[in-house]
């Protein structure tokens, strides 16, 4: 385990640690509460499994090399980014979805642009959006939400 698992797992127990000194019967309670809601997501759960697989077995990992490798990532990057910006998929899938990518050998600036553009911009939205807010203002924020995005695909790849 890395040094932040351990230092989570840390915190956690001496913070559960301190609210069962504090109080006994609302640290129980609370915990009968937490598992009833890990039993309420555990659908979710194994269902971003199943997509993963699913897109994962579709994909495979050498076509996301190639597409999202770093070899171009200037031209990976903007795939990424249009990709993630007409498609449409809950950021509970995303994360680990885009996490599944970055293990098979994609480029860290391709897929934060695939995830902060899935996450930021809405294309298949839009006119939900426009009908709303305007189209002065859906087009706005679309138009700079993605080249926010961008920049924060930038900026790890800086990072990293």
């Amino acid at each position: 385990m890395d040094i932040f698992t351990l230092s989570f797992w840390g915190i956690s127990i001496a913070l559960t640690s301190v609210s069962l000194i504090k109080s006994k019967k609302k640290t129980f309670e609370a915990m009968k509460k937490s598992k009833s809601m890990m039993g309420n997501m555990l659908g979710e759960i194994i269902a971003i499994i199943f997509i993963i697989g699913i897109v994962l077995t579709f994909i495979p990992p050498e076509s996301i090399k190639s597409i999202l490798g770093s070899e171009n990532t200037l031209m990976a990057t903007i795939v990424a980014a249009v990709a993630g910006s007409v498609t449409l998929i809950p950021a509970f899938v995303a994360f680990p979805l885009v996490g599944s990518f970055a293990d098979v050998g994609a480029s860290i600036v391709p897929a934060v642009a695939f995830l902060t553009t899935l996450t930021m911009v809405g294309v298949v939205t839009f006119p939900l959006e426009k009908k709303e807010f305007g189209f002065k203002f859906a087009l706005a924020r679309n138009s700079l939400s993605f080249i926010a995005a961008l920049l924060i695909a930038a900026v790890m790849g800086v990072i990293f």
